[in-house]
């Protein structure tokens, strides 16, 4: 009896429990987009009740008891709560970005890692950064954005090439980091930056699990893909623009330089060749005339993307058109791009995944740097010459002595100016993933990339009156060249855990990679009717004594081993340890086969017991790395003889043309190496609202690859297709020390912010040049040795010249100064003082000493973002401290014009100590010295975005998920007191690199944009 009342009273709570039982449904979208989120765990805190959100984002419960906490989750952003009060199926919970970001998954090479467990230098800048930033090119996302990270110009004109230097030059050959997109080797300049979805970079000896290409350090591309159990997306993203230069120089108008022309050849003893000034006025400013304004730029991106719970894809095009800002049509850059991702679960254990990238750009150039450049003529021809003469053509700029023979008219050379370059492009990757057993993993994976590209210059028959610009007979010279290369990757990855505290994973694998490729060019002579419609070599039929055809042909291959273990304990000891084995066709026998080893290690030292529960510091983490990487960045055959070079022979008494020895062989040639030593320390402080990363490290580059070491010249290596060989010599240090702080907050549902500052302290220095006293490069003026030098105890590509100490006041202190005469006259009152640098009384070649650096002390980015209800506003700056440039785009004539700082110049005692005097005789005044290196720090206000997002409750009435609208100015302003266009640029190479003949300026391009999602 008594157990039939146990069993009422069982049955009567369990109705009652029943009773008491809600149904729960509805959507879980992101707090910032409005979008839905697929996959988000929604669970009853503590119970067993759960379910997941579909592809629309949609959950549904049954009976969930009343008062019961429902908690959502998903990886990389806040669990939410919920309490169960009522039945309700139309929920709308909103989940927060994670701001602590210790669990987002960072791809470090062959495999994946927690944030919090990663221990090498490894910054990421994520598709958000991308989507405030709108780079016309990649690259561009990383220059202040990523401490260690400087990317420089060489050139502002559409699709010019971007360098990227990670910790400093480290040698005087090829710097650039190499870049991996989605697994295999690619371009990064090439790339739509809407298809990348995150941009990793390794800095340190974590590269080193790729050898022989990490020396420069590794640039991983993620690219985007579609999501499981996504329903398809539509995402259409445009912009419209207009660009504009964003500096011109202050030269000299007509009558100002009449004047000073006047004043120049009566110093000289001349008669003056303005005698009547009154009328010249401005004259013409050449900066306006080949300066366009509301030069247009356009970009059109439109992406699907979506998934099953097998299969997720992804598919976008793009097309970005930008003219340039000088030349109108002749300048300008197109390109086209189209992208296909696919994923597979094929079996459970078997998973495939591609990404095909299809490339086409066309590019037209001008003349933009050096010695006679569009630039350099428009700064050096005379505010007094018209644009035209009477008869409406273009105005010859006289060949006098006092203008050259290297000024021509730049509206004339813009005219005069016909190039075509096209490029196509297919690369990608197919890899397979193969699960064995439960810890062990099996990846494959075949990288591609195939190009082609051809070009086409024509040169007009011209005379621009007798300058060594005149073209006396017509030509066409076209090319077409075929690169290409593949790489095969398979690895075995084995993942444990032991007990509750140990964690294991191995990777173990090899890597084929080869390239090759040819080249033919090709020379026609005698265009008909002198004409671009006609310029094609099938065309021509001129004859000519040189020979005007030339081809070559490469094949280049690496074969590499590779191990890497990772251990943790607790998740707070952390250690990594890797060894790769390369070997190249570029290095002889015995050379071919290098061994790279490294190690990272970590501490977690907020998971202490220690530690305890610091409400200031919620987590810290040591970290340090040691490795050695290698380098084979050189030309191909350098340590073999070939006969690649042109030669003349006589045969029975007549000139014939044939092949000579080409470069120099090196038969000793070996692997230059990096090693890499960092010690690092990670923080999260106030509730993960602030995150500090600091780093100290060393970049040791030992056994640099050297090229083009002077030899004799009796061995011909200025012959046509000969060279200098390639050496391993000297040693090169950057040290440093790097910080990077963020602080992200949301300070209510209306309001949030984000800020972030990095820096970074460089100091390059060469240890060794392995006997070579120097080397040398880069040119300044005409005839004059090169300006810039690899040496001993100095950073790599210093200044080297006469150092100036004012300008002589009277003739008694020039009396009492060594004679000037070795560098080009004597002196008068009025001319640069140079020093007598080693004080034996004579001023000579001996006096030249290190005069500037063209490596920046420090670099820093500020970045700030803000939301405010449905509005976003960005700013991204970039600041360079301590570099210096040469002043290389004046040329040293009597007649050319100048820039107004002339107008400070030296007119008597006392007047100036700065700017000398204008003559007409000759002085020494034009030689390379600390005169015309200036200090090139500034400060970039590199990108203002602000924009409007439609309130997803209105939108989504049309079927629109997010609906944006923006405006932005990229470029805005540089804070500088250098004199050129572009303190930032450079042309890439390690020894000159700093020295400006001129550089197109970077424009500043207004936008409106667009991004809608469906």
């Amino acid at each position: 009896m008594k157990s039939n009342y146990l069993l009422i009273l069982f049955l009567f709570l369990s109705s009652f429990g029943f009773a008491q039982g809600y149904d729960i449904g509805g959507v879980v979208k992101e707090a910032g987009s409005g979008l839905p989120i697929p996959g988000v765990n929604v669970k009853v805190k503590n119970g067993t009740i759960g379910s997941a959100t579909d592809m629309d984002g949609r959950f549904y419960l049954k009976q969930v008891p009343s008062g019961a906490t429902l908690t959502f989750s998903y990886l990389g952003f806040k669990n939410q709560d919920f309490k169960v009060v009522s039945n309700n199926s139309a929920l709308i919970i909103t989940l927060q970005e994670d701001s602590s970001t210790l669990d987002e998954v960072v791809v470090i090479g062959y495999g994946t890692q927690k944030k919090r467990e990663v221990t090498g230098a490894v910054s990421v800048v994520d598709s958000k950064t991308l989507e405030a930033l709108k780079p016309v090119k990649i690259e561009q996302a990383l220059q202040g954005t990523v401490s260690g990270v400087n990317v420089t110009t060489t050139s502002g004109a559409p699709g010019a090439a971007l360098d990227i230097r990670i910790r400093g030059i480290a040698t005087n050959g090829d710097n650039r980091p190499t870049t991996i997109i989605d697994g295999y080797v690619g371009e990064l300049g090439l790339l739509n930056p809407n298809d990348v979805e995150s941009i990793t970079v390794l800095k340190d000896a974590q590269a080193a699990i790729y050898g022989t290409i990490g020396a420069n350090g590794i640039i991983l591309i993620t690219t985007k893909s579609g999501k499981k159990n996504s329903k398809a997306r539509i995402s259409y993203n445009t912009y419209t623009g207009f660009q504009e230069t964003s500096r011109t120089l202050p030269v000299l108008n007509a009558t100002d330089y009449a004047l000073l022309l006047n004043e120049s050849y009566a110093n000289g003893g001349n008669a003056i060749p303005f005698p009547t000034v009154s009328g010249l006025g401005k004259g013409t400013n050449w900066q306006n005339e080949i300066f366009s304004t509301s030069v247009p730029i356009i970009n059109h991106d439109i992406s699907f993307s979506g998934g099953s719970d097998k299969i997720t894809y992804a598919v976008s095009g793009s097309h970005l058109d930008q003219e340039g800002i000088i030349g109108g049509s002749k300048s300008g850059f197109l390109r086209n791009t189209a992208r296909v991702s696919l994923g597979a679960d094929i079996t459970d254990k078997l998973k495939l995944k591609t990404n095909v990238i299809y490339t086409y750009f066309n590019r037209k150039s001008l003349n933009e740097r050096g010695l006679g450049s569009v630039l350099f003529n428009a700064l050096n021809t005379p505010a007094t010459l018209n644009p035209y003469d009477a008869n409406g053509d273009f105005t010859k700029v006289p060949s006098n002595t006092g203008l050259g023979i290297e000024i021509i008219n730049p509206l004339a050379q813009i005219a005069n100016t016909y190039n075509d370059y096209n490029f196509k492009k297919v690369n990608g990757n197919f890899g397979l993933d193969y699960k064995v057993f439960k810890d062990f993993t099996i990846s494959s994976s075949i990288g591609f990339n195939t190009s082609n590209s051809e070009s086409k210059s024509f040169a007009k028959q011209i005379d621009y009156g007798g300058k060594v610009f005149d073209v006396p007979r017509s030509s066409v010279s076209q090319s077409a060249i075929n690169d290409n290369d593949y790489s095969f990757d398979l690895f075995g990855t084995y993942t444990k855990k032991i007990g509750e505290d140990h964690n294991v994973v191995a990777t173990v694998g090899n890597t084929i990679f080869k390239q090759f490729g040819n080249g033919l060019f090709a020379t026609g002579y005698d265009v008909p009717y002198n004409s671009w419609e006609f310029a094609d070599i099938s065309l021509t039929r001129g004859i000519v004594e040189t020979v005007p055809n030339s081809a070559y042909n490469y094949d280049e291959r690496r074969l590499s081993y590779f191990a890497r273990a990772q251990y943790d304990y607790k998740g707070k000891y952390l250690f990594s340890a890797m060894i790769r084995r390369d070997a190249s066709t570029k290095f002889g026998p015995g050379n071919k086969v290098g061994y790279f080893p490294s190690f990272t290690t970590g501490w977690v030292v907020s998971d202490e017991g220690f530690f305890g529960e610091d409400k200031i510091i919620n987590f810290m983490k040591l970290r340090g790395s040691y490795g050695t990487l290698g380098n084979d960045q050189i030309g191909n055959n350098g340590y073999v003889s070939q006969l690649t070079g042109e030669a003349t022979y006589v045969f029975d008494g007549a000139l014939v043309n044939g092949l000579s020895v080409g470069q120099i062989p090196n038969p000793n040639l070996k692997w230059e190496e990096a090693r890499k030593f960092d010690v690092g320390l990670d923080l999260k402080l106030i509730q993960n609202k602030v995150s500090i990363v600091a780093d100290y490290f060393i970049d040791t580059r030992a056994d640099l690859l050297i090229t083009n070491i002077p030899v004799s010249g009796i061995n011909g290596t200025e012959a046509p297709g000969s060279g200098s060989p390639t050496i391993n010599g000297g040693t090169v240090r950057n040290s440093g020390f790097e910080f990077a702080i963020d602080y992200k907050n949301k300070f209510s549902d209306n309001f949030s912010m984000s800020v972030g500052y990095n820096v970074t302290f460089l100091k390059n220095e060469v240890l060794s040049t392995n006997g070579v006293p120097f080397l040398q490069g880069g040119s300044f003026g005409v005839g004059q040795q090169p300006p810039s030098r690899m040496e001993v105890g100095l950073p790599i590509g210093y200044f080297y010249g006469y150092k100036t100490d004012g300008i002589f006041q009277n003739q008694a202190e020039v009396d009492a100064h060594p004679s000037q005469l070795s560098l080009g006259a004597d002196a008068s009152p009025g001319d640069l003082r140079f020093v007598d640098v080693n004080g034996d009384g004579i001023l000579d070649a001996s006096d030249r000493t290190n005069i500037g650096d063209p490596i920046p002390a420090a670099t820093m980015g500020f970045n700030l973002q803000m939301n405010y209800k449905d509005f976003d506003f960005a700013v991204y700056t970039f600041a360079s401290v301590g570099n210096d440039m040469v002043r290389n785009y004046e040329r040293n004539l009597t007649d050319v014009n100048r820039l107004n700082y002339v107008l400070d110049r030296w007119t008597g005692e006392g007047s100036t100590n700065t700017t000398p005097r204008v003559t007409t005789s000759a002085t020494g005044n034009s030689t390379f010295s600390s005169y015309f290196v200036e200090d090139a720090s500034y400060l970039r206000i590199q990108n203002i975005q602000l924009g409007y997002s439609i309130n997803s409750k209105y939108s989504e009435k049309a079927g629109i998920t997010k609906l944006r609208l923006y405006a932005g100015v990229n470029n805005l302003y540089t804070f500088t007191k250098y004199k050129g266009f572009d303190p930032g640029a450079s042309d890439g190479a390690p020894i000159g690199g700093g020295i400006d003949y001129g550089f197109y300026p970077i424009p500043r391009t207004y936008l409106l944009g667009l991004n809608i999602n469906f």
